[in-house]
């Protein structure tokens, strides 16, 4: 539901100078430009598809963005000769063109992608934003996703904004001025919507271990998926939590209806949920719409380890896709496929290490392939990458237990992590040890 100040937008002479078709604000974009794309939810659904039905007159043109729901045309090989991705944080709908050599990862921390953009280290010619109306002062929010296009739209030479009915209008360092933007195109149509992942027995019995774990007074990071979810239905019985998270999704909702989040615990944005983007349901975006105990803040501040710190007993609730027995993790490959990013993922765990009480916790399945493949291995598979060292690895969560790795030496770790590993790769693990001169 849009907001009273949204439903009564600013019009003014200069507001429609600005307005153009999606059509003639795409025909500005040339071959060899370098464009921003904003993401998550707030992908704009609009330019983007009139930029790529101009394909046969582009070449060469860049495509910078993070994870983005909805469709990502321009990756599809048929447009590969006139768009070429560069991934901060690799979606599914872009995750073939980059295993397939038609669009490259960039790895690097979400709290550093601000500064990409800014220093001209990544220099952007365009950048392509969804906004809300302008409030009666002029200013537009950019909604459900902050994280990053505070800078891309500082940075960029040119910017097109999608001005959406149906944006939120979000409260904190959420707006731009109208006048910020070269051309407006203006649209209605709803957010894309993440579903909730229902968890399993598995996600169930992790986010029981998890939840040991969390005090009265912990301020939380998690993510999406079936474990985050499982995780929240376990802590009804908390009191006084609090959320610093780089997003979060329905389930948060549900913590704050119950009075089990306050945020008054907080010691950075007390008494507010801090987050640098939403995804999830239309429940959601109306709960965030000018909703004052909502703060948005760029990725540069939700996800910088010394502000996180500032918290005390910071719980960081981050999943992996492989760990091996020294405390290597691996999140963003499986093996030399390339999958996702690094995220929020070393921010968060680097910043609840040094939170008073803080806890950093990777927390994943035991296994994969329904049961075939162990995650705790000797070795990463090769070709993944190490997203989080095993110098900040403390506690690796799966359903069989928590081990707790910071402090112990390797042949201690491993044991440790045998323990918490499937019972039926327990035997090939310690014979692997064996083999290994300092793990024996």
């Amino acid at each position: 539901m849009v907001s009273s100040i949204t439903s009564l937008p600013l019009r003014t002479p200069a507001y429609k100078e600005k307005c153009v078709s999606a059509e003639e604000a795409m025909s500005h974009i040339k071959s060899g430009d370098k464009v921003f794309i904003h993401a998550n939810a707030s992908h704009p659904q609009t330019l983007v598809q009139a930029m790529t039905a101009r394909s046969k007159d582009l070449c060469g043109v860049e495509i910078f963005e993070l994870l983005c729901l909805g469709e990502a045309p321009y990756a599809r090989e048929e447009y590969k000769n006139s768009f070429r991705v560069h991934s901060l944080f690799i979606g599914s709908n872009v995750r073939d063109a980059v295993n397939k050599g038609r669009g490259d990862y960039i790895p690097v921390f979400l709290s550093e992608i601000p500064s990409l953009f800014l220093s001209g280290q990544i220099p952007l010619d365009v950048c392509l934003v969804q906004v809300s109306p302008p409030d009666s002062h002029g200013y537009c929010s950019f909604g459900v996703s902050i994280d990053c296009v505070v800078a891309a739209r500082k940075a960029a030479k040119l910017v097109i904004a999608e001005v959406n009915e149906q944006m939120p209008r979000t409260l904190g360092r959420s707006f731009a001025h109208f006048s910020k933007f070269d051309y407006i195109v203006e649209t209605n149509r709803p957010l894309p919507e993440l579903p909730a992942c229902a968890p399993d027995e598995i996600d169930n019995r992790i986010a029981a271990n998890v939840c040991d774990l969390v005090e009265d007074g912990s301020t939380l990071q998690m993510g999406i998926g079936s474990i985050p979810d499982a995780v929240i239905r376990f802590l009804k019985d908390r009191r006084n939590l609090g959320i610093h998270t780089e997003m979060f999704s329905d389930g948060v909702l549900d913590l704050i209806e119950l009075g089990v989040i306050t945020n008054d615990a907080k010691k950075i944005l007390p008494g507010k949920t801090a987050t640098s983007f939403v995804m999830g349901s239309k429940r959601l975006y109306d709960f965030v719409d000018n909703n004052p105990s909502v703060e948005f803040q760029t990725s540069d501040f939700i996800n910088d380890p010394f502000i996180i710190a500032q918290n005390d007993k910071v719980v960081a609730i981050n999943s992996a896709l492989q760990i091996d027995l020294t405390g290597q993790v691996c999140a963003d490959s499986l093996g030399t496929r390339l999958y996702s990013g690094f995220g929020g993922q070393v921010d968060f765990i680097r910043g609840a290490a040094r939170s008073r009480g803080g806890k950093p916790i990777i927390a994943l399945p035991s296994t994969a392939k329904d049961g075939m493949v162990s995650r705790i291995m000797p070795h990463l598979s090769q070709g993944g990458g190490v997203v989080t060292s095993r110098g900040d690895v403390h506690f690796v969560v799966t359903e069989f237990g928590v081990a707790q790795l910071h402090g112990k030496n390797l042949k201690d770790r491993a044991k440790a992590l045998i323990a918490i590993s499937h019972p039926k790769f327990q035997a090939y693990l310690e014979e692997e040890c064996r083999k290994i001169s300092w793990l024996n």
